[in-house]
């Protein structure tokens, strides 16, 4: 599953793609750490020219707290019109900026000693995930949330010798597919070819 990625500073590599905002945001660039809910770069089917700020881990409108996002970091996309918990937002469509991500192999069989690798989409400076959004209202202070999910599919390529143990990857788009996915025009992208190195 993807609960780690990388993000650096988008702004150069999407000129001429996407508007990125000149105001101060809560998005400090670098590892993600899903388990930390941070404010990432996002592009959603609403404004598909423009860069947000979302938060990681979708919270569905029923949600009492935002303690609920530690269990919608991902959405396995073989159930998102099944689970509670996605069913109400497949139509709400974005993309994820992303420039690498994180997985750890297991080098034994109880996963004891572990290889972290960091993996990114051949030939590409920035790539994107496939995602669900949400607004939550936070009821407590009557703020409204934009909340997200990544979309993970069966581990392809590289990623089932890397992912060994659940043989899970997250959604990678092409860059012609990013605007598909938003339109609801794939529902099931490709998966690109992807490389990896050990840190």
């Amino acid at each position: 599953m993807c609960y780690n990625y990388q993000i650096e500073d988008p702004a150069a590599d999407i000129s001429g793609r996407y508007r990125y905002p000149d105001t101060p945001s809560r998005f400090t660039p670098g590892d993600q750490n899903g388990f930390t809910h941070p404010y990432v770069p996002v592009v959603t089917d609403k404004k598909p020219e423009e860069v947000q700020f979302y938060q990681w881990g979708l919270l569905p409108h029923w949600a009492k707290d935002n303690s609920f996002q530690k269990n919608t970091l991902n959405a396995r996309i073989e159930t998102i019109h099944e689970k509670p918990s996605f069913r109400s937002y497949t139509e709400n469509r974005c993309i994820i900026l992303a420039t690498g991500f994180y997985e750890w192999k297991w080098l034994d069989p109880k996963g004891k000693q572990k290889q972290k690798h960091r993996i990114w989409r051949k030939g590409a400076g920035y790539f994107a995930f496939a995602g669900l959004y949400s607004h939550w209202l936070d009821k407590s202070t009557g703020e409204l949330i934009p909340t997200f999910t990544i979309i993970t599919r069966e581990a392809q390529g590289i990623m089932r010798e890397i992912h060994n143990t659940k043989l899970r990857m997250p959604v990678v788009l092409l860059p012609e597919e990013e605007k598909l996915w938003l339109s609801g025009e794939i529902e099931i992208p490709s998966a690109p070819e992807l490389e990896a190195e050990k840190i």
